[in-house]
């Protein structure tokens, strides 16, 4: 059985190693976490640094000189495609160049591939630790304005990022995101606005195969909380083709030419503007999750072809043409690859659940959903009873994940949907945290977030919530006439509740109730929706 090398053994290299498995390789995994989930569906485990370039080509080389010999080193959902292909490069493996990949990791210098070859991107500025100073904001504002986005430049799932909409709140953003830069860098760029898209890609041999199409649901400024995404995006063609042809642009602007491609990009006012372009496949459940469930086709395995130096049949069978249609911002630039899609014949929606700040003490679904389009429901491993929760600042801060499937679009969001707001995270009664946010208390430079669940009430609705709901009855029937307009009713909280939906569920979880103070427990259900509610009954106990 031949060698290939895994980097990363967390559940986004899951795919991988499984596939890996499949084609016949012996799958040896690299991770600086000896505990990581997937080191046991692999066939030998290396304790190893992912950032690690030196002893991961020790490793390799070892390797490459036994007897079974190294066919590949790749890696999917992790930062370090520079690893990947610093190790192929010195062994003479299939892989986007060093340089490519390192354009592809440092957010700075991708921008800078991006302006030199004209591809749409938004203004940017490098700042270091030494660099957070008042002096800062005035040499930004010479260049961009309010709001501007904050981001370390060499990081991934939003750690770190943010907008910035005030003088207030920029010296906090750039400290931050200094701290979560490996270099200790952060860039400092315009704010796109418009529609996000997340697209997956393969290059081979001078063609650029789109291999997922996604449109991200971004929400909760100042931080960009990707609830999920829907696959594929339901867009115009001509929208479509030009936010393709940017990819394309930019991949090629990075020197990509042998592997995987991951794309941020936004559709503004003026065409399509590239976020970032990664030099790997995605994480957040796409390439190895919602793509090949919407396509048939196993994204993962046909990158491991790639990097093992083989063809990657599938992929070449079913990828149907697409037109090169670059928008008015760079119509002057030439195809830079045959392009082409693997297009998706079902959809997949993937919605993330979230938890107000606190500390777990029970987890639960509500009703057990039963809905055949649920396919996957995916907690975080660092969310167990006990643990501290907060409402997120990045991706990585979520709870969990589900994924539903279906032929009509509609039925895959609403059970995906429908599967998250039955996910329940009941938290320790008279907690600080949980008590801080309840009370409205916010940081300086984060106004308004974490945000209302619903929204909050006025001082004459405030004023109309009198008296107390007697122990044990149930809530939804003290419903108030100014909570049953079209104004509440179709509101949602971050796990698709409705306010109808908080009460009848409180009622589920907790039929038996000490006495309730109407306004206050209204007050917890429009700051924090059912978890709030169920918070504040159980600290009366």
């Amino acid at each position: 059985m031949k060698n290939i090398v895994i980097l990363g053994a967390g559940l986004m290299q899951k795919p991988a190693i499984l596939s890996a498995k499949q084609l016949g390789f012996h799958v040896i995994v690299v991770d600086a976490d000896p505990k990581a989930v997937c080191i046991p569906q692999a066939d030998e485990f290396f304790k190893i640094d992912l950032k690690d370039k030196e002893g991961i080509l020790e490793l390799c080389t070892r390797l490459k000189n036994s007897a079974e010999g190294l066919e590949g080193v790749f890696t999917a959902g992790t930062d370090f495609s520079a690893s990947v292909s610093y190790v192929c490069e010195k062994l003479g493996l299939p892989a986007h160049s060093f340089e490519a990949a390192t354009n592809a990791s440092v957010k700075t210098q991708m921008r800078a591939c991006f302006e030199e070859k004209g591809v749409p991107s938004p203004k940017f500025i490098r700042a270091g630790k030494e660099d957070v100073s008042e002096r800062l904001i005035e040499k930004v504002l010479n260049k961009m304005d309010f709001p501007f986005v904050v981001k370390p430049v060499d990081n991934m799932g939003a750690r770190g990022c943010r907008m910035v909409r005030t003088k207030e709140e920029f010296l906090p953003a750039v400290k931050i995101a200094t701290e979560c830069s490996r270099t200790g860098y952060a860039i400092i760029e315009e704010y796109m606005d418009g529609p996000e898209f997340s697209i997956d890609a393969l290059v081979y041999n001078g063609k650029f195969i789109v291999t997922g199409f996604a449109i991200r649901h971004i929400k909760y400024a100042p931080y960009f909380i990707e609830i999920g995404h829907t696959m594929p995006a339901d867009i115009p063609q001509k929208m479509h083709d030009e936010l393709i042809s940017v990819f394309a642009l930019g991949a090629k602007a990075e020197g990509l030419t042998c592997g995987a491609a991951k794309a941020d990009i936004k559709y503004t006012k003026n065409g399509p503007m590239i976020g970032e372009i990664a030099a790997r496949l995605s994480g957040g459940y796409m390439s190895g999750w919602t793509y090949p469930y919407a396509s048939d086709l196993n994204l993962t395995e046909q990158g491991l072809l790639i990097a093992t130096g083989n063809e990657p049949e599938k992929l070449l069978d079913r990828a149907e043409s697409v037109t090169y249609t670059p928008s008015a911002l760079c119509s002057s630039l030439p195809a830079p690859y045959e392009l082409f899609e693997v297009p998706c014949v079902r959809t997949s929606a993937e919605r993330a659940w979230m938890s107000i700040p606190g500390t777990v003490e029970y987890i639960e679904n509500i009703t057990e959903f039963t809905d055949k389009a649920v396919f996957d429901e995916l907690p975080r491993a660092t969310v167990s009873i006990g643990s501290k929760v907060d409402f997120p600042r990045n991706n990585v801060e979520k709870c969990g994940n589900i994924i539903a499937v279906s032929n009509d679009r509609a039925t895959a969001i609403k059970a995906a949907e429908d599967a998250v707001s039955n996910v329940f995270i009941t938290l320790k009664p008279n907690t600080k945290e949980t008590d801080d946010y309840l009370s409205g208390l916010t940081q300086s430079d984060e106004e308004n977030f974490p945000p209302d669940a619903f929204g909050k009430l006025t001082e004459n609705q405030l004023n109309e919530l009198q008296g107390q709901i007697a122990a044990d009855t149930p809530v939804a029937s003290q419903l108030p006439d100014f909570l049953n307009t079209l104004e509440y009713q179709n509101l949602t909280d971050w796990n698709f509740n409705t306010i109808a939906d908080t009460l009848r569920k409180f009622d589920l979880l907790r039929a038996k109730h000490p006495a309730l103070d109407k306004k206050l427990f209204f007050k917890a259900i429009m700051r924090g929706g059912i978890q709030a509610a169920v918070y504040y009954s159980d600290s009366k106990k």
